[in-house]
């Protein structure tokens, strides 16, 4: 077993001298809290809540020279918005990883997703750092590769494996649990679900009390990665990435994901209840990246629309293909696209999806309150090369990473119209979250739109809120005295939720 023969490297002490560890993606390390931030505007008093983002930040020096973005420890940031005020709060997850490391003062995991390049045997490699999600007055700190890691929603100290008492059926836990708004079930599953290289999926659902409803195990056509997946009422779909496994590789030392130009993308479909796992159908859709679900629905006729934003190209251009060709990440482009998919087809081929919008976007969000139903909004990320972003500037000292977007869009599916917000020509924008309005308004995408920007000409962090009904404009700008990485994910998390997510909009 990995760890039992291996000698320890090198002991590193400096970060390396890579882009993903230079300019405002060095690493922070901070832990600690900041109360009254400055804020430039006004924040609406209505805003009453949590809003929660996680950040793969390295503690310590890594084992290897080209570690990933994707492998840095987990840190939590919480802002706490309250009557027109921000307090600001931040801690790494107590992972085993983070605790046996800062015992040794040493980088004792290996390459990502690699057990057999470990200098010591984990019994869970986690670095908790994909998403951040509410449950039952719990976060979970979720990276796809493991349990989730439980913490106080309050204080951020992590409790612990999170296994929902000994229910947990799959080894591994998505980082995208779907919040069904109408049963108020945690919707899940697990990809290589019975180890490293296995082609196993596990699906489950969680009732609001915590314990289990549905449980179906069934196989992937291609050991690969699922990242994301979507829910309607009466499916659930898993968009195929084909980034595949190869335990041999691994077990020489190699990557965990390798580029594979030669397949389709996979779409994985199942009955959400009362299925098996021989019900699966894995229909076929042309070679390409599925990015982050925008959301999933049934339409009159019983067809599934699912909505995602595609590229043609390697998006984790760090892992490439088997020759070694990966492509500029200046040119990678994901269009939002929409496929229609019929369960009872016979035939499993697909269209490539129809374009919604002629625009490079990524990390879609919707108004929650219409989850797995007919919905119309869509705010993403954006990349416009035409509002005058000054890349020479922004180019020396934003250093490696993800496609970079430099600003926010609102996009109404119907009326096929786009709205955009532009933070500045020295900023680039994450991925954002959307806040209901809290005067009885139930018109879809009525609110507040919240995300984190880079501010690279002074090397800071500022929260935004946006009005959606004049999303151009920014009501506040909230100034952090300090920098934060880029991050995956974040969910706002509102004082009058009961359970953390949002009832459904009235029809």
């Amino acid at each position: 077993m990995a760890g039992h023969f291996r000698t320890l490297p090198p002991q590193k002490k400096s970060f390396p001298a890579q882009p993903q560890f230079s300019g405002f993606m060095r690493p922070c390390r901070y832990e600690g809290g900041i109360e009254n931030l400055e804020i430039i505007g006004e924040i609406p008093h209505e805003i009453d809540g949590t809003f929660y983002r996680v950040m793969p930040d390295p503690h310590l020096p890594p084992m290897f020279e080209d570690d990933p973005w994707f492998n840095g420890d987990g840190t939590i940031s919480a802002f706490r918005i309250k009557d027109g005020h921000v307090d600001f709060k931040q801690r790494y997850v107590r992972t085993e990883k983070f605790v046996r490391e800062a015992e040794a003062r040493r980088a004792l995991l290996g390459r990502y997703r690699n057990r057999y390049t470990d200098a010591v045997e984990f019994q869970v490699r986690s670095t908790a750092n994909t998403n951040i999600v509410y449950f039952q007055g719990k976060l979970l700190a979720l990276k796809e590769d493991s349990p989730p890691y439980a913490m106080d929603p309050e204080t951020l100290e992590t409790i612990g494996l999170w296994d929902f008492d000994g229910q947990l059926p799959s080894v591994t836990f998505t980082a995208h649990p779907k919040f069904d708004p109408v049963t108020r079930e945690m919707v899940c599953f697990g990809y290589e679900a019975k180890g490293d290289g296995t082609p196993d999926v596990c699906y489950w659902t969680v009732r609001p009390d915590g314990t289990f409803g549905e449980t179906v195990w069934l196989v992937a056509p291609v050991v690969a990665m699922i990242h994301d997946f979507a829910v309607t009422e009466n499916y659930v779909i898993f968009p195929i990435i084909p980034q595949t496994c190869d335990l041999e590789r691994m077990k020489k030392g190699g990557e965990h994901w390798q580029w594979d130009p030669t397949i389709p993308m996979y779409l994985g479909v199942l009955p959400r209840y009362g299925a098996k796992g021989s019900d699966v159908k894995w229909f076929r859709a042309p070679h390409g990246f599925p990015g982050h679900v925008s959301n999933a629905y049934e339409d009159s006729s019983g067809q599934i629309i699912i909505d995602f934003p595609v590229s043609s190209q390697n998006v984790f251009f760090w892992w490439p293909d088997k020759d070694g060709h990966s492509p500029d990440p200046r040119t990678i482009t994901n269009q939002l696209r929409r496929f229609i998919i019929d369960y009872k087809s016979e035939t499993l081929d697909l269209p490539p999806g129809k374009i919604l919008f002629d625009a490079d976007v990524e990390f879609p969000r919707i108004d929650d309150r219409l989850a797995m139903h007919r919905y119309n909004i869509a705010f993403t990320c954006l990349m416009d090369h035409t509002l005058g972003t000054d890349w020479p500037y922004i180019s020396q000292v934003m250093g490696g990473g993800f496609p970079p977007y430099n600003s926010l869009a609102k996009f109404n599916i119907e009326q096929g119209t786009q709205e955009t917000w532009f933070p500045g020509p020295r900023h680039l924008v994450q991925e954002c979250v959307f806040i209901p309005r809290k005067n009885n308004s139930t018109e879809e995408g009525d609110g507040y739109v919240m995300a984190l920007v880079n501010n690279y000409h002074e090397m800071i962090s500022e929260l935004i809120v946006l009005d959606t009904k004049d999303f151009g404009n920014t009501l506040a700008r909230i100034r952090l005295p300090l920098r934060l990485r880029a991050g995956f994910h974040g969910n706002w998390v509102d004082a009058e939720d009961v359970d953390g997510h949002p009832a459904p909009a009235a029809n």
